[in-house]
């Protein structure tokens, strides 16, 4: 097959090379650009350039450098900071594997290719004549939740090398592949922002405007932020509170106020009910296919190796209600619920979170506890 390989200069699609290689397969190597926000390049993009050169020579492979830089910033950083702004939560990571890798990358020069392969840990499996995109090997290192908003279209010319494959069998093949970057760390943060730090590019764009946390029990001040745009429902760290461990419980957005709560097991970080927005189904849409009846279901609602069990279904308003089993920590309206099968092996598809936590009802509301995202 002649494939176009995305690579990042890490190991992951040095060993997805690697593996085509051997196979037999037509490959030509792709590395998609991305600068800095102010038209700046990043030094981070350079190392992994020479990286990708390294892997296309020792293989004697073609390598295109391509840039998606203005509609990387126009479409995932600017829904990055209007989500952010509007006090909800974004999931960027989420919105760059739809759009940029799998969208504008495949647009412009994927489509040439039979098939497109990237070092995602994922895996795509065939049931009664149809694709599933299906969780990987590694529970760790499964990235399913990351492509849950792409489409039947996209998943159907993507290949995914590593879904059999431990993260330690990985770093083994390079090893033995005599690999350049065998023992390169793996990248944190921002798909495609490197090492650019999350809060000072938000700090950026948005500025900082100090405001109170108020402890949501008692209606007392207790601290200042620098603005409820950098906190999130269920943030922990980073808050700068003594006698913790304090949780973000809730946001005024209008006041720019952030409510806090005290402890491990304060209930307003907890709730059992979500409601969803926007559902993005990849293959099948499941309560259709039961006849608009509620359906079993596990789920995510972060980035974690642990599934949820729960039902989906609609609710009066026809929103799509999830109800879960188990109590769920920080539900952030913004982020989105991964839908998976009941056995926690077939991505489904995910749906915005709209939910916001549940009102505190107290004897004496201070006024500024009334309004809420707005």
């Amino acid at each position: 097959m002649k494939i176009a390989v995305l690579i990042s200069g890490g190991v992951d699609s040095a060993v997805v090379v690697h593996k085509l290689y051997q196979e037999g397969h037509d490959l030509h190597l792709f590395y998609i650009r991305i600068g800095m926000d102010n038209d700046e390049g990043d030094c981070s993009a350079e190392e992994d350039i020479e990286m990708c050169s390294l892997i296309a020579r020792k293989y004697n492979l073609p390598l295109r450098v391509v840039s998606l830089h203005e509609e990387y910033w126009q479409h995932v950083m600017d829904y990055t900071l209007k989500t952010v702004k509007k006090g909800l939560t974004p999931h960027p990571d989420i919105m760059c594997n739809k759009l940029i890798k799998f969208g504008f990358f495949e647009d412009r020069w994927g489509k040439e290719f039979d098939k497109t392969a990237t070092g995602h840990y994922a895996s795509i499996k065939e049931i009664d004549g149809k694709l599933y995109l299906a969780t990987a090997k590694d529970p760790v290192k499964d990235q399913t939740d990351f492509l849950a908003q792409i489409s039947y279209d996209q998943l159907s010319h993507i290949l995914f090398p590593l879904g059999n494959l431990d993260k330690s069998e990985v770093r083994k093949i390079a090893t033995e592949a005599n690999l350049p970057n065998a023992s390169r760390k793996d990248s944190q943060g921002i798909c495609f922002l490197g090492k650019i730090n999350y809060s000072d590019f938000i700090a950026r764009h948005l500025g900082e405007k100090e405001g109170p946390v108020i402890e949501i029990e008692t209606g007392k001040k207790i601290g200042t932020h620098r603005g409820y745009w950098f906190y999130t429902i269920g943030q922990r760290k980073g808050l700068g509170l003594s006698g913790g461990p304090w949780f973000v419980v809730r946001k005024n957005v209008r006041d720019n106020v952030i409510y806090v709560s005290n402890g491990y097991t304060t209930p307003l970080q907890y709730g059992k009910e979500i409601t969803l927005t926007e559902p993005n189904w990849i293959t099948i849409d499941p309560i259709k296919a039961n006849e608009g009846n509620p359906i079993v279901i596990s789920f995510k609602t972060r980035h974690s190796p642990e599934f949820h069990s729960g039902t989906l279904s609609f609710n009066e308003d026809g929103h799509l209600l999830l109800k879960s089993d188990t109590d769920i920590q920080g539900i952030a309206p913004g982020q989105y619920a991964i839908i998976y099968s009941p056995d926690s092996q077939l991505c489904l598809g995910s749906a915005m979170i709209t939910t916001p936590l549940k009102k505190f009802k107290k004897r004496k509301t201070p006024d500024i506890l009334e309004s809420e995202h707005e």
